[in-house]
């Protein structure tokens, strides 16, 4: 397991890479899916500093809140609804440049202005995603979506 975080100078690229590698490390030989969306969760606020940064887990027919970084969250959301029920919904990556102008956007923070939700799928099934937003617009492009696909891969089942 890695020890500390280490952080690239670099490009956004070059800050991925890195993480990726230290993401590894610190999954790798750990079982346990929330202790692993925790250091995933506080590794990318970290290294990147974004508003709020956590994952959403299916429950039944909603999705319920896991480990995460930042201020308050909504507890529960449904399938279909905000950014994260769509990911949910249609089992893909959901970049949104200006929440507010997001059909349905579900504001748990009027700090945040856009966001990424990644989904983890597991045997073509979503079990979670991973929901990140920033407090400035137009954050998140197709490197983030890249990338944060492959980490959420490493602990998708």
């Amino acid at each position: 397991m890695a020890e500390e975080l280490k952080i690239s100078e670099g490009s956004k690229e070059d800050k991925y890479r890195l993480l990726y590698t230290q993401v590894q490390a610190v999954v790798e030989g750990e079982a346990d899916i929330i202790a692993n969306m925790a250091n995933i969760s506080s590794m990318l606020h970290y290294t990147f500093g974004f508003w709020w940064t956590g994952f959403y887990r299916v429950y039944d027919d909603m999705l319920l809140l896991g480990p995460f970084q930042g201020p308050l969250a909504c507890s529960r959301i449904a399938f279909g609804k905000g950014v994260c029920g769509t990911a949910w919904k249609e089992k893909r990556v959901q970049i949104v440049d200006d929440v507010q102008l997001f059909p349905g956007h579900i504001a748990c923070s009027s700090e945040s202005k856009s966001e990424i939700v990644v989904p983890l799928l597991a045997d073509g099934c979503v079990t979670a995603v991973l929901d990140i937003d920033s407090d400035r617009y137009s954050t998140f492009d197709e490197c983030d979506s890249r990338w944060l696909e492959k980490i959420v891969a490493l602990i998708s089942r």
